[in-house]
């Protein structure tokens, strides 16, 4: 029975798996489980682990909130897919790349332009910028996928949503105490001004006004 589950923790995780372990850890940080520095050692942690063995290690001191999804091995028989992390890894690659596809498609776009203004197919000058900058990816590429790059790279954005969120929340409770604030002013304000006019004496009329 021991070996069965060693070899279940030992079975590679999905990103789906990956990504039930990331909303436990923002939960622990949310319920002040996690301080940020926890949170974030984690989080990386969980976007570079492979094995259901590893992502257990990172949750394993935390309760399971309701309803959340604990990664579990799906079992022998049912081979894990080996496209698992690929949508990771082309996520990462988009985001590396994009910047050069636009360039290159802007400067391919004003050589054709010209060389059909000329009527002649002109020096091929967009080599100097695809080539160079290419090249400097081509190098960015492969080094990170060899370092784990698209896992810091996801784990990094999702430590940003993370702080977008807690800034959104400050402002919506800054916001709700204001309002609570001005309330309770203009309350007491009310109290105040009811108070001094039912304490004010009655004005009785002299015996000079009676007479």
């Amino acid at each position: 029975m021991l070996a069965g589950m060693d070899a279940q923790d030992a079975m590679r995780a999905a990103d789906s798996d990956r990504q039930a372990v990331a909303e436990r850890l923002r939960v622990a940080l949310e319920e002040g489980r996690l301080d940020l520095h926890e949170y974030d050692e984690r989080l990386q942690l969980t976007y570079a682990s492979r094995t259901y063995a590893e992502l257990g290690a990172l949750v394993s001191d935390l309760p399971a909130p309701a309803g959340a999804v604990v990664p579990t091995p799906r079992g022998p028989a049912v081979p894990v897919p080996v496209e698992a992390g690929r949508g990771l890894i082309a996520r990462w690659l988009a985001e590396v790349w994009e910047p050069w596809l636009r360039a290159v498609g802007i400067v391919l776009a004003i050589w054709a332009v010209s060389s059909l203004a000329s009527g002649e197919a002109l020096y091929f000058w967009p080599g100097w910028v695809a080539g160079p900058w290419g090249a400097v990816l081509l190098v960015r590429t492969v080094t990170g996928l060899a370092s784990g790059e698209p896992q810091r790279w996801a784990a990094e954005r999702e430590r940003r949503r993370q702080r977008r969120a807690e800034k959104r929340a400050l402002k919506r409770e800054r916001k709700a105490l204001a309002q609570q604030q001005s309330g309770d002013e203009a309350g007491h304000g009310t109290g105040e001004g009811a108070g001094s006019s039912a304490s004010e004496p009655a004005h009785r009329p002299d015996r000079g006004d009676l007479g």
